[in-house]
């Protein structure tokens, strides 16, 4: 029951993150849980492969290579998923900053 808790409330968050980011569309609801659950699959099984493969670099750039792993796994996930939409890098990386954001305000807010 968890699962689906924090499935829905990442869902709700990615509804508030694409109304807040004029460069990041959405179709409505039903896309925000596919998303929620593509980006969650992406990040489960495709990032801790990019995070290893990349750890020198990421050790040489003080961490920061991280943010540009999950921009691109944003846009990874945008063009997966048909009422999901960024509209660029950079859009894409504000969009995992402020989206980090709100799930964790949702999350302290509920849980």
């Amino acid at each position: 029951m968890g699962l689906i808790i924090k499935w829905l409330l990442n869902g709700v968050a990615i509804v508030i993150t694409a109304y807040l980011l004029p460069g990041v569309s959405l179709t409505g609801f039903g896309a925000a849980l596919i998303t929620a659950l593509v980006l969650g699959l992406i990040n489960t099984f495709i990032k801790p492969v990019l995070m290893l493969l990349t750890l020198p670099l990421n050790i040489l750039t003080l961490g920061l290579l991280t943010f540009v792993i999950n921009a691109l796994l944003i846009m990874l996930t945008s063009a997966l998923v048909s009422g999901f939409t960024v509209h660029g890098f950079g859009w894409a990386l504000l969009f995992s900053l402020v989206l980090s954001i709100v799930s964790y305000i949702l999350n302290v807010i509920v849980l």
